[in-house]
């Protein structure tokens, strides 16, 4: 049954995915502010990839890393370095930006800011505020008021 759904899922990968509010316009704020963003999901390679094209990103972001891009997944440091990696950057030059304790524990672990996102795919009983995070962001647009603020430092 598994199978089938993940083929079904490969199959339909774009059919009913949308942005969250707004974030078209803040990858192109961040883009315009001659920043780099990329991705780093434990989506397989096979789902993320045929995502990133159906929503016209694979050839913006400077990364993309899926939990099989690595030997080991986050939280694991593995995928974080070989973003940097692929981006040309430093760890401690970036934010990550999750919404599970393993996205702020794998963004610590190689000392990145981490913003925990509240507005994602949360469960009833997740404790945002507990997992370590630099800030909590309620919506997609604090992330250009915390990116604006951190430049201004």
């Amino acid at each position: 049954i598994l199978a089938t759904m993940l083929d079904f899922y490969q199959n339909n990968i774009a059919e009913h995915s949308e942005f969250f509010t707004n974030m078209p316009d803040i990858l192109a704020a961040i883009e315009e502010r001659g920043l780099k963003w990329g991705v780093v999901t434990n989506k397989r390679e096979r789902f993320t990839l045929p995502l990133m094209a159906a929503l016209q990103l694979s050839d913006r972001a400077a990364c993309i890393i899926s939990g099989d891009t690595t030997a080991y997944p986050k939280p694991h440091s593995e995928p974080m370095l070989e973003a940097c990696r692929r981006a040309a950057v430093q760890a401690h030059e970036c934010v990550y930006i999750g919404d599970a304790p393993h996205d702020i524990t794998a963004g610590k672990n190689v000392q990145m800011k981490t913003l925990a996102a509240v507005y994602g795919y949360l469960k009833p009983d997740d404790q945002p505020e507990t997992w370590g995070a630099d800030a909590l962001i309620t919506t997609p647009g604090q992330i250009l008021t915390w990116i604006d603020a951190a430049l201004c430092r």
